[in-house]
């Protein structure tokens, strides 16, 4: 079996984020990291690969042919991975970046892909059901357990109110929560051996995808300006001199609440 687990590397939370100036885009330079979101996947395919035999594939789009990310994800037992890197990625919207993880897919002869429920780096959650759509293979969201019977799987989706029971014939896309799995901890001896691992570091134009439709000019948003947040300002503070409920009913009034 064929696991595909699609991970983002994204720069690092602990180091300030920084807006491009020009651009008003995340500066993607420094130190890169797995996506923490994305362990947990990585784990549910580790973890269904143990079960039914098989290796799991990492697949990731990152600018500079950036791999620390994906070799972390092979120091937890990945078996192999591909990275999409071109220039002509800068500026891509979810779509396309879906469009490209879903080609880089295809080359892969997958039973099963696994995504996180959204990056912390983006939280549009729209584009693992957008590789699904791209893929025609049905997907299961939010899903805080996933099991295999045979080319069954089923998984408990979360609800505002519990969660659902759904199961799914293979192949198929399923995103997960975060707290699904407890992620393993890459071992020494995992961390060397990632080193030797394959990774395969593909273009736009080895997977036949138009650049047209990616970067800024496919983008369907375009970032015009970016401000930083309005401060708090003091609450009023009202001491009840046997008016307070009229005041309070006023302020309401206001709001045109009551």
């Amino acid at each position: 079996m064929n696991i595909v687990v699609c991970v983002k590397q994204i720069p690092d939370p602990a180091d300030p984020g920084a807006l491009s100036p020009d651009t008003h885009r995340l500066v993607r330079t420094g130190k890169i990291i797995l996506d923490d979101s994305d362990r947990y996947g990585v784990e549910v395919g580790l973890q269904l690969a143990e079960q039914a035999g098989g290796e799991v594939i990492c697949v990731s789009m990152a600018p500079g042919d950036e791999v620390a990310g994906l070799r972390s994800a092979l120091a937890m037992g990945a078996a192999r991975a591909i990275l999409v890197s071109d220039d002509a990625l800068g500026g891509t919207d979810a779509l396309g970046t879906a469009k490209v993880l879903a080609a880089a897919i295809r080359t892969v002869d997958a039973d099963l892909v696994i995504a996180a429920t959204e990056s912390t780096d983006g939280y549009t959650g729209t584009t693992p059901v957008q590789v699904a759509e791209l893929l025609g293979l049905p997907s299961i969201s939010f899903s805080k357990k996933v099991a295999l019977d045979g080319s069954t799987l089923r998984a408990d989706r979360q609800t505002e109110s519990g969660y659902d029971e759904v199961e799914v014939e293979l192949p198929a896309l399923v995103t997960v929560t975060a707290g699904v799995v407890d992620p393993r901890y890459p071992s020494f001896k995992g961390i060397m051996s990632a080193k030797s691992k394959p990774l395969d570091i593909v273009r736009v134009s080895d997977l036949g995808v138009d650049p047209v439709e990616l970067g800024p000019a496919g983008a369907r948003q375009e970032i015009l300006s970016v401000e930083p947040a309005e401060a708090r300002s003091a609450g009023e503070i009202v001491v009840d001199e046997g008016d307070g409920f009229e005041r309070i009913v006023a302020f309401l009034e206001e709001l045109k609440v009551v």
